[in-house]
């Protein structure tokens, strides 16, 4: 049946299928529907078992839903993922496990790559923080409201030296600077957002990576 045609004065058992003819002419949806319950329940359990497989201790938190739009879902706390790494609160589930891959197939091969000795310990300026975009008043939310965006501010290697995006992502050790880029580019690989020195004064001390909308690699 056309979707335009009136379907005035059809007979009764015409009536019965008018509904289904007429329900061709709603358009879909942009978007898929929600998962069932079962399913969504079942994608945190998935990533909890990437990051057990990843040899990564971690315990999960409750969701919650804070003032101004802030909150957490499917969040953990890393306790443990091969390396140390201070400041570490609550990140989502999937943050966690590309974060997890990044220090172990990515800084650590650097490290070595660049100075032959591992990194003993990662310094970061935290995750959760409910706060405007660059801590700027009248900024959209920034990914860490939502525990998806973590900051890493230096590195402190086997033998004690320690390597900090403030002082040398510009400075004069040269392997110093070519370990803290290949660092950026592998983030730039398994994050959707990355940002460090180049991209802006908010952030010439530290790399910011989140997986909010992207990609984005600067």
């Amino acid at each position: 049946m056309p979707c335009r045609r009136s379907i005035a004065g059809v007979r009764r058992p015409l009536l019965l299928l008018a509904p289904l003819a007429l329900s061709s002419c709603i358009p879909h949806a942009r978007h898929a529907p929600p998962p069932p319950p079962r399913a969504a329940a079942a994608a945190p359990l998935q990533c909890y078992a990437d990051l057990r497989a990843a040899g990564a201790t971690f315990r999960p938190l409750p969701d919650r839903v804070l003032d101004n739009g802030c909150g957490m879902t499917g969040a953990v706390q890393l306790l443990d993922i091969g390396t140390p790494v201070t400041n570490l609160g609550a990140m989502t589930c999937g943050l966690a496990e590309r974060f997890t891959a990044w220090v172990q197939d990515a800084v650590q091969p650097a490290a070595l790559a660049a100075f032959r000795t591992p990194v003993a310990r990662i310094e970061s300026f935290g995750t959760f923080s409910c706060r405007p975009l660059n801590n700027q008043p009248g900024g959209r939310l920034s990914e860490h409201g939502h525990a998806n965006a973590v900051d890493v501010a230096a590195f402190v290697l086997k033998d004690g030296r320690r390597i900090s995006v403030a002082a040398d992502w510009n400075g004069a050790d040269e392997p110093a600077r070519r370990f803290l880029r290949a660092v950026h580019d592998e983030g730039c690989r398994r994050f959707n957002v990355v940002l460090g020195p180049d991209a802006n004064s908010f952030h010439r001390d530290h790399l910011h990576f989140d997986l909010g909308r992207g990609p984005y690699c600067h």
